[in-house]
């Protein structure tokens, strides 16, 4: 009984992902190869900043200067012109509602 529980449990963490990638917009995961899904502090620290469990409305507001050309960057700006306004809204909804 016990090994069947502890494989039921087992099964279950190795889906528990499995729901929050589900609902992921379209480009949302390539945000998470720079950007940290946690906002937990990393080590060694990550100079990318988490985005993580911040409001929708700022990350979408970031993405848009960034595609605007209204922020510096080196990567971002280039990255943010791929996505339209909806993409972005969509992505960023997203983005907040993750805390891993």
């Amino acid at each position: 009984m016990r090994r069947r529980l502890a494989a039921a449990l087992a099964a279950s963490l190795l889906f528990a992902g499995t729901a929050r990638a589900a609902d992921a917009p379209p480009g949302a995961w390539s945000c998470t190869g720079c950007h940290a899904l946690s906002s937990a502090p990393s080590v060694p620290p990550n100079p990318i900043p988490a985005l993580t469990g911040r409001p929708a409305v700022e990350i979408a507001g970031i993405m848009r200067e960034f595609k605007s050309r209204g922020r510096p960057a080196t990567v971002m700006g280039r990255i943010a012109l791929g996505f339209s306004d909806a993409e972005i809204d969509a992505i960023a909804e997203w983005l907040a509602r993750q805390d891993h």
